[in-house]
């Protein structure tokens, strides 16, 4: 029995470390997938990396301006919430020139400008680093944080210390763009939530509503010599009366979607209707969060979809359809490529004279529509849109 309670003791042991390492990855991904845990969590790293006193974090608020939002190792609130201009101080500095400062001395050194030298001082900060945070999406690259190290004496930080920050910009800048994917993912789903309850509503409680209103307009006719009936009647319609006006008022409210949500939220509704309409499975994937574009735009990316899960259910045969969409190249494209064995005429955008109209509008806007045979008898179409006031860039 003891030998028994023995190897029993030492499994749940095992399962208990099990248990912690699951754990501590769930809070890892979850971090991951939050932007605000993502930014604190550096503060923190920065600290373990490389031995500094301090750690802190600023995020761009707007275009050349940082707030330190999140810090570690604080001994005050003199730094929190303070705002960084482009060019003042080390942080600034680092949005003016877009790569790592580093000051072995902050209030004496003359390599930088000291409009927070009281700020720094009541901190007790002496030796300071600074490097960007990045953000890469779509073959763009652009400042989104600054992550700031600091001792509490003069010293020098080495190359090995510079390293280590980028290192954990890096990993940083990538936590941030899965996090902002991950908040586009989730309004996105709350967007098409959004619009099945609006559907259900106006299918059942809008019909009910429409069957009462004609039922009480005709037993008006019935009654018209019952006084109190009558009555009872008029304070039935009005109640359907203002039934009818909230009912209204709640579709408008459930039908409101911010612009850069509607193009996701739209392409993933059309993959829904055809794989209902067809039978063939349809995946929509964002690869990536977009940038709001202007109605023209939006409208000709979701009629290329349309036309080519058109093409697909008319001609393809195609076992599966996926639908992705993607920021490239200055501009956003949408891909329709399916595994089927329909034939395409031509390989330019001539093909049909939906794909003709698509892409003569596309043209206008500076875009390019292709619709190609793959080498493995399936077909792809791409739609590709600059965004506006970008210059044109051909398809890869």
């Amino acid at each position: 029995m003891t030998a028994k309670r023995h190897v029993a003791k030492e499994r749940a042991v095992e399962h208990s470390f099990v248990l912690d390492e699951l754990l501590r990855e769930r809070d890892e991904l979850f971090s991951t997938l939050d932007r605000v845990a993502a930014l604190h969590g550096t503060a923190r790293r920065i600290r373990e990396a490389i031995g500094s006193h301090s750690g802190f974090v600023a995020e761009l608020t707007g275009p050349g301006h940082a707030v330190v939002r999140w810090m570690s190792g604080a001994r005050t609130d003199s730094l929190q919430d303070l705002e960084v201009p482009t060019g003042q101080g080390i942080g600034g500095r680092v949005l003016a020139l877009g790569r790592p400062v580093r000051v072995n001395d902050y209030i004496s050194s003359p390599a930088i400008t000291h409009q927070f030298d009281a700020q720094v001082r009541g901190e007790g900060l002496a030796a300071m680093i600074a490097v960007p945070i990045i953000s890469r999406t779509g073959g763009r690259t652009e400042t989104v944080a600054i992550a700031y190290a600091a001792m509490r004496e003069p010293a020098e930080f080495g190359d090995d210390a510079i390293r280590a920050m980028e290192d954990i910009a890096n990993q940083t800048g990538t936590a941030l763009r899965l996090a902002t994917v991950a908040e586009s993912n989730k309004a996105t789903a709350v967007s098409i939530e959004r619009q099945r309850m609006q559907s259900a509503l106006h299918d059942s409680v809008g019909a009910l509503l429409f069957s009462i209103g004609v039922q009480v307009r005709n037993l008006h006719e019935d009654i018209s010599d019952n006084p109190v009936l009558e009555s009872r009647l008029l304070r039935l319609e009005g109640d359907v009366s203002a039934a009818s006006s909230a009912l209204r008022e709640s579709l408008l409210a459930l039908s409101e979607s911010s612009p850069e949500r509607a193009l996701p939220v739209e392409l993933a509704e059309h993959c829904r209707s055809f794989q209902a309409r067809c039978g063939v499975p349809a995946r929509f994937v964002q690869l990536a969060p977009v940038p709001p574009l202007d109605a023209e735009r939006t409208t000709l990316l979701v009629n290329a979809v349309r036309e080519g899960l058109l093409n697909v259910e008319k001609h393809a045969s195609a076992l599966s359809v996926v639908v992705s969409l993607v920021p490239s190249n200055g501009g956003i494209q949408v891909v329709v490529a399916d595994d089927g064995t329909g034939r395409v005429a031509e390989t330019t955008p001539g093909t049909g004279m939906g794909l003709r109209a698509l892409a003569e509008r596309a043209a206008r806007l500076g875009g390019r529509v292709s619709l190609v045979r793959d080498e493995d008898d399936g077909c792809t179409l791409r739609a590709w849109v600059p965004e506006a006031g970008r210059r044109s860039c051909p398809l890869p």
